[in-house]
């Protein structure tokens, strides 16, 4: 019988090796009723549930082109192909890339499920096992973090598959229901991950507990912007924010350009990375995908003029950002220069993937205290703890509306965080985006509500009648 690509994404068992701690071979998940035997079982099968990120279905390139192309800051060269529907506000049920961030997510979550399921049934250390199962759980959690934002209600499925005749033609879980597991998850993860001081340096990429209370705040403050939002979610935010930083084990780094530079990777502003390296390893192809074909790239994305010239001069970040495409005259004259590495391989860059990092926390700070009290002063301080170390000159703390701190956090947010995977998030959660508009040659229409959530992929309403699609797709 014909499954969903919902059941296909669950019942893709077979795993592969990766770098640093990946390097161990994972489990088969075709027989993990009879792996889970020992410590050594559980620690490989956590491997191949982080494996799974890896692909380019997922975050080795799904990832920026779903939160980033559907934004202001980036233009596709062709008119045509899927990434110009995705920049044009033009895309469709049918498009490729949505059914890979619907299935890679998925199919992250099936093998998180395994872990979370098997592995409390081993005996071990009990710290070490939580440590293990609460990993997987922030994994399960990112990546229904990242579905309910971009489909709004999903199915939540919270055992693996079994068999592959299992039924699964699951319908839609209401949103406040599947915001409460992600919660729970990463509540679990905060409260069972190492911190980040004793996280082993052969386990970088791991999760720890400030990672958990990151994406935590991140989680609460977007539930408050949705129809599932509860009384105290920003103050829960806050909290969580908090947390991370009086952790005192992040920082900024005090040199923007280092953050991105794979000589320097997990370090203190980074809370949790998708790792990447190059051959035998997977690596990245961030780096050649938005270099020009003058510099061996693939020329596939170019800058937004209007966002290149909307940083200031003196702003370090636009220097390291964006570059000039050599001997340009016409538009569009610039490419993101962002991701770097000095030994990448043809398509292959050890650049990780930046999940989220400590000037991202900073920033989520101020929007949160902008929306406790948009009177108040307080929600500058840490903005301008981001500014300061790009550059600029602290904004004055003098009192503002809300939507005007919304605007000046929005571009700050875009020129700290630009092809980051936040963009399309940070519009849609703080109300804005569908007033993004590019040259008319590009959208000559206003963005239609119905993008304020992805179309369910066609596929898989063909083949699961219980799934219902987005309204307007």
């Amino acid at each position: 019988m014909k499954k969903t690509l919902l059941l296909c994404a669950l019942a893709t068992l077979g795993l592969g090796g990766c770098e640093k701690f990946l390097e161990e071979q994972p489990a088969d998940f075709v027989a993990s009723e009879n792996f889970y035997r020992n410590e050594g079982d559980a620690v490989a099968a956590l491997n191949g549930v982080f494996s799974t990120m890896q692909p380019q279905v997922y975050f080795g390139r799904t990832v920026w082109l779903i939160t980033e192309l559907p934004t202001d800051l980036v233009r596709v060269g062709s008119a045509t192909d899927e990434r110009a529907l995705l920049s044009r506000f033009a895309y469709n049920a049918t498009l490729t890339e949505i059914s890979n961030w619907w299935t890679s997510s998925y199919r992250l979550i099936n093998r998180a499920n395994d872990v979370i399921e098997k592995v409390p049934g081993i005996s071990m250390d009990e710290a070490k096992r939580n440590n293990l199962v609460g990993n997987a759980r922030f994994l399960r959690a990112m990546a229904y973090f990242d579905l309910v934002r971009c489909f709004g209600d999903v199915p939540l499925r919270l055992t693996s598959v079994r068999s592959p005749n299992e039924e699964l033609r699951q319908a839609r879980t209401p949103l406040a229901q599947v915001y409460e597991q992600i919660i729970l998850d990463l509540q679990f993860a905060e409260a069972n991950c190492l911190p980040e001081n004793l996280i082993p340096a052969g386990e970088k990429g791991r999760v720890s507990s400030g990672a958990a209370a990151a994406l935590l705040a991140k989680a609460y403050r977007t539930r408050a912007t949705t129809s599932a939002q509860q009384a105290e979610d920003n103050q829960k935010a806050l909290e969580a924010c908090n947390r991370v930083i009086a952790s005192n084990r992040y920082s900024l780094l005090p040199t923007y350009g280092d953050v991105f530079l794979p000589d320097r990777e997990n370090g203190p502003e980074h809370i949790f990375s998708v790792q990447f390296d190059l051959p035998p390893n997977t690596g990245n192809i961030i780096v050649r995908q938005f270099l020009p074909t003058q510099l061996q790239g693939l020329g596939s994305f170019t800058v937004e003029d209007a966002f290149a010239a909307s940083y200031a001069t003196t702003d370090v970040r636009r220097a390291w950002n964006i570059s000039n495409v050599a001997g340009s005259t016409t538009l569009p004259r610039f490419y993101f220069n962002k991701f770097r590495d000095d030994r990448r391989a043809g398509n292959d860059s050890r650049a990780n993937w930046l999940v989220t990092r400590y000037a991202d926390v900073l920033l989520l700070r101020s929007e949160i205290l902008n929306e406790l009290n948009p009177a108040g002063t307080d929600k500058y301080i840490n903005i301008n703890q981001v500014r300061l170390r790009a550059g600029l000159a602290a904004l004055p703390t003098t009192p503002t509306t809300r939507e005007a701190f919304v605007d000046l956090l929005l571009r700050e947010r875009a020129w700290e965080l630009c092809i980051e995977g936040h963009r399309w998030y940070d519009l849609v959660r703080l109300g804005r985006l569908l007033q993004v508009r590019k040259p008319a040659a590009i959208q000559p229409n206003a963005v239609d509500p119905k993008y304020l959530l992805f179309p369910i992929p066609q596929s898989e309403l063909l083949l699961n009648p219980n799934v219902t699609q987005n309204p307007g797709h």
